[in-house]
């Protein structure tokens, strides 16, 4: 809990700009906030609010076109602003401590782990060579790496994100710093090794006594992990107050549509997701209203005349504050609604009795399941196989092993349906869509799609079948060409199947852009020049353009905000309904897999070890994996989150070269038995299409019986 005589952090009135070649971005205007010691503060809000530009200039690691124009840094005490580059270096990783949000590009490649660790000691401490590679093992068990001391020799290529990230905090606690900034440290992680990670940020700040600034935009992660919030929008902290009440009597209308965009474990599939209509400010420009005004359905005729003070609002607890003229609960005359607390508590994710709506939803998704199960199988895998030779270093290149990447997996996919895979990465399921669209080659088994093995076909007749699969890429920066603008990226499918003439593929380009609710103009821009929602419904637009059946979606949102996150769910249970597009939905997060799929395949480690309809495998789980994912998954509710057990899955995936005899998942079960490390366990029914691998499932298994066609494909 806080203590001390004093914030460890203590930021006032700071204000960063960047000067550009022809206007200045006033990125952080007038932001105010304190950490005491042992106390977690979230910094929250979408991509481009100054989250990330606050910890950095606390850091002083501003870009050349960076600078603090006012305010004041104070850490323990001493200002920061204005302290000589000499000074600075002392304070860099000795009592301020970063873990940023990519590990992999903030890690020396060339440098073994244990001497990037010793070099923060050196810098920082007098002590010997020796010394100094004793505390870098001393805090890499500190961290809990497993076999620190063979990490200590490897290099950061050879280790997974999640064991990164641990290098990335050793390196920050290396010196013992009064404070930690965690600059997004989990955005890239699956939600297993997520939680390791902030279980971990969490035992030692209370163990160190460490202030904790924790920048994120998950409000799951805030929900369970801080003790204060602060919410900031275009460059300011527009509500502060304690964790419980930004949760449960939020003010801010920001705040609100917030925590409205989460997709929810328990949330109705039934509706529309909510969203944030338009973009954030400009802030190269003077703004003299409200700046959340333009996207705010609440604003008023005074949200723009004026920018609202970060002031008290009535019925808020002491020194919860937001800059809001109409905030949530308040009426016009300024009277708090009796009604606004069963409001704010559906918001904070409790779970509001109505037995008649339940009924309903439940009704609805029986519709939906009776309704697919009369349709046609689109796609079927056929026990496929992938496996990937590892070759030694040198000349000759040896065959040295076989990484199992994907091992005996069938499933089938009905017209219409959206068949969700969900795992940890590494567990193949990337792998299972790139062989479905036919762009990477089975090592054995088939991918029937509308009859056809697709793993057969080659040259033009695969060329004709591939009008029909299509992929839409995790990440659409590194998938859309920066040297061509979105409307000849976009014409080039057509022109590759010879589609049309020139003014057709235009027409075609301009309809599907409307579609995917980009503007016509967005044609003639270039990828670098749209936000990254935008360049997903590019991503999204190139994938339809072809009108396929078949759409396979590979972590689609996994890099969004919530906010943007929910428009482009929205828009595509859309466009399936408007074009009957049939999706395998590859995902690691289980609640946006629960508000979109119909289906759900869980992988381990190259297997299926649980399918079946979406409500069995979120209410009747069998496999522990599939539990030890659901009970990982943040919550934006802190009650919930805090009164979570601690039954995360625990250590990393185990090698795809060399995976566990019998059960591959036994090594991180808490429930296995010798039994699990001599057979392996088959699929065996639990309900109607629900098939679960598990010697001892968390229910008992349902009686033999018939299996359906979906069933019996996912089964083998």
């Amino acid at each position: 809990m806080p203590g001390g005589d004093g914030p460890v952090l203590d930021i006032r009135d700071l204000q960063i700009e960047f000067r550009l070649r022809h206007s200045t971005v006033q990125a952080v205007d007038k932001v105010s906030l304190q950490v005491e010691a042992g106390e977690s503060v979230g910094l929250v809000g979408e991509s481009g609010c100054g989250k990330t530009t606050t910890g950095l200039g606390v850091m002083r690691l501003l870009p050349d076109v960076g600078h603090i124009t006012g305010g004041s840094i104070r850490l323990a005490g001493r200002e920061l602003v204005g302290l000589s580059e000499h000074d600075l270096c002392r304070v860099r990783g000795n009592e301020v401590g970063m873990v940023f949000q990519d590990p992999q590009t903030s890690l020396n490649p060339t440098m073994r782990i244990g001497r990037q660790i010793a070099e923060a000691v050196r810098l920082h401490r007098r002590v010997t060579k020796r010394q100094a590679y004793q505390r870098a093992l001393e805090v890499l068990r500190l961290v809990e790496m497993p076999q620190p001391e063979e990490r200590m020799d490897q290099y950061p290529h050879q280790l997974s994100g999640g064991l990164r990230q641990r290098v990335m905090i050793a390196v920050a606690l290396s010196c013992e710093p009064k404070l930690l900034i965690a600059d997004e440290p989990t955005t890239a992680l699956d939600v297993t090794i997520q939680a390791q990670i902030l279980d971990l940020i969490d035992e030692l700040r209370q163990r160190l006594h460490m202030a904790v600034l924790l920048v994120t935009h998950d409000m799951g992660v805030i929900a369970g992990r801080t003790d204060r919030v602060m919410v900031m929008y275009a460059g300011r902290i527009v509500e502060q107050g304690t964790t419980g009440d930004i949760f449960t009597a939020m003010r801010h209308r920001y705040t609100e549509a917030l925590l409205a965009s989460v997709p929810r474990i328990d949330q109705d599939r039934s509706v529309p997701l909510r969203s944030i209509a338009g973009l954030p400010p400009d802030l190269s420009e003077p703004i003299g209203h409200c700046r959340f005004a333009p996207r705010c359905r609440y604003a008023q005729r005074d949200c723009w005349e004026s920018d609202p003070p970060l002031a008290a609002q009535p019925g808020s607890a002491f020194g919860h504050v937001a800059a809001c003229y109409h905030p949530v609960g308040r009426s016009d005359d300024g009277a708090v609604h009796r009604s606004v607390a069963a409001a704010q508590a559906v918001s904070a994710g409790d779970v509001v009795a109505d037995t008649e709506a339940g009924a309903a939803v439940a009704a609805l998704a029986k519709l939906r399941r009776d309704e697919l199960a009369a349709r046609p199988v689109l796609v079927e895998l056929r026990n496929l196989v992938k496996e990937y030779p590892v070759r030694s270093a040198g000349l000759l290149r040896r065959s040295t092993g076989v990484v199992h990447a994907v091992s005996d997996v069938s499933l089938a996919v009905r017209q219409g349906e959206t068949f969700g895979l969900v795992g940890e990465s590494g567990c193949g399921k990337t792998t299972i869509g790139r062989m479905t669209v036919a762009l990477e080659p089975a090592t054995s088994g088939s991918v029937w799609f509308d009859g056809v093995d697709v793993q057969r076909l080659k040259g033009e007749q695969l060329r004709r079948r591939r009008r029909g699969l299509q992929l839409m890429f995790q990440d659409p920066y590194a998938s859309l060409d920066p040297r061509m603008r979105v409307g000849t990226i976009l014409r080039e499918p057509l022109v590759v199947q010879r589609i049309g003439d020139h003014d057709s593929q235009r027409r075609r380009v301009a309809q599907i852009l409307g579609e995917v609710g980009l503007p016509a103009s967005a044609a003639d821009r270039y990828p670098h020049e749209l936000s990254g929602g935008q360049r997903q419904r590019v991503g999204l637009a190139r994938a339809l353009i072809l009108e396929p059946k078949l759409i396979v979606a590979d972590e689609p949102v996994s890099a969004l905000d919530v906010s943007v996150q929910a428009q482009v769910l929205n828009l595509l249970a859309e466009l399936r309904a408007r074009h009957g597009l049939t999706y395998i939905f590859v995902t690691h997060d289980l609640a946006v897999a629960r508000y979109i799929t119909d289906t759900i395949g869980v992988m381990y480690l190259g297997k299926l070890v649980e399918v079946g309809p979406v409500d069995d495998i979120f209410t009747r789980t069998a496999h522990p994996y599939t539990q030890a994912l659901l009970d990982a998954v943040p919550e934006p509710d802190p009650r919930r989150e805090r009164a979570k057990e601690t039954r995360h899955v625990h250590g990393e995936l185990p090698s795809a070269v060399n995976p566990p005899s019998g059960c591959r998942f036994r090594t991180r079960c808490p429930y296995a038995q010798h039994t699990c490390a001599e057979i392996e366990p088959p699929l065996r029914p639990f309900g109607a299409e629900h098939l679960a691998a598990c010697h001892f499932p968390l229910r008992p298994p349902a009686p033999q019986q018939p299996v359906t066609a979906t069933a019996a494909g996912s089964a083998g």
